[in-house]
């Protein structure tokens, strides 16, 4: 359906009450992107080249049309970006050194902050799903089609292109007053919105993000070995962890904070307008022992709605092994730890058995 004609005085208005609308329904920001992404494409494909994606073959599955909008989603010519904040409303001011004592102590099982809550891609989907309603009663039916965090959509680069941040050096996008802890969303639109203008970079010398990575992902500013990624490796990795990598993991079993908590611009993280991603069943606590207990069905329940779902029981269990092994650094033949991998010794998959096997060896008790 054609969009209705808007002239360049009504389009300025319109965004102006979009961002209002954005900020009623829980996003800190909302900006508008030209489609034009420069050289991302030739980044991308030299990325891809280096085999630095692994075994996401979805990002290279479309082609050019990861870096060119008016091909994926034909009539496009505006980007809508939008970030959401996710830190937990109760999160306290020290909460990075918060996280960074639970790394400390090998009997916690630490989750990624943005996994600890409700599946952010229901959450901003649906409120993206209710901003262009808010358009579509403003204006009319118009062409659109939203996104959070799927299909071939390069959204760093268009919220850098919109003036939500610029890229830091681990990949991600940071926002001087709310550094990287949030979410990003679009709405691919043929609406022919007024563009914002990109911010400069601000992370200037340092390297704390490339410095403190435990398995030196980051290979150099900007570029990204996703293979030797820790939420890489405990996401979308499907199978066997490297065992050269395992005791780099330490005690993280789904995704990785290091480089946020190391980066000066998270001390303006904001906490989440929404209760959404307030931490559910005490995982910002959960000792490893504990989530290793939990049968298929209790995971299955337990994380109906979270993100956590989507790697399933077995990477789960796979995850946890490895962490329970790593646990030998400080509790070697430690009886609860041994009594939890032993009680998995004999699980129905080989991908858990083999990972329980190299716990043990960890232990001295294969």
């Amino acid at each position: 359906m054609p969009s209705p004609n808007v002239t360049a005085e009504q389009a300025t208005i319109l965004v102006e009450r979009i961002r209002a609308w954005a900020k009623e329904l829980g996003f800190a920001e909302a900006r508008i992107a030209d489609i034009h992404l420069g050289d991302a494409e030739h980044k991308l494909q030299q990325w891809l080249d280096a085999g630095f994606h692994g075994e996401m073959e979805y990002m290279a599955a479309h082609g050019e049309k990861r870096a060119r909008p008016a091909e994926l989603i034909p009539g496009t010519v505006r980007v809508i970006s939008v970030r959401m904040d996710y830190l937990p409303s109760d999160t306290s001011e020290d909460w990075r050194e918060v996280e960074q004592a639970r790394q400390s102590d090998a009997q916690a099982a630490v989750i990624s902050v943005y996994a600890r809550g409700r599946d952010y891609h229901k959450v901003l989907r649906s409120r993206l799903q209710q901003l262009t309603g808010k358009i579509t009663a403003e204006i009319g039916s118009f062409g659109f089609r939203v996104f959070t965090d799927s299909a071939p959509v390069m959204e760093v680069e268009l919220a850098q292109g919109a003036g939500l941040g610029w890229r830091g050096k681990h990949t991600l996008l940071l926002n001087r007053d709310a550094g990287s802890m949030f979410f990003l969303g679009e709405i691919y639109t043929d609406l022919p919105l007024p563009v914002d203008e990109p911010i400069s970079s601000h992370c200037g010398e340092c390297t704390a993000c490339i410095d403190i990575c435990p398995t030196q992902a980051i290979v150099a500013p900007f570029k990204l070995d996703a293979r030797r990624c820790i939420s890489y490796l405990t996401i979308e990795l499907k199978g066997s962890i490297p065992t050269e990598l395992r005791p780099l993991i330490g005690n993280r079993v789904l995704g990785c904070d290091d480089c946020q908590l190391a980066c000066p611009w998270n001390k303006f993280a904001q906490r989440s307008q929404l209760p959404d991603f307030d931490v559910r069943h005490e995982l910002d606590k959960a000792t490893l022992v504990d989530l290793f207990a939990w049968t298929e069905e209790e995971f299955d329940r337990r994380m109906e709605g979270s993100a956590i779902r989507r790697i399933g029981h077995e990477r789960w269990l796979r995850n946890i092994a490895v962490a329970l092994g790593n646990a030998a650094t400080q509790y070697a033949n430690d009886p609860k730890l041994i009594s939890a991998l032993e009680a998995r010794r004999t699980h129905s998959s080989e991908l858990v058995r083999e990972h329980v096997t190299w716990a043990l060896d960890q232990h001295g008790a294969a």
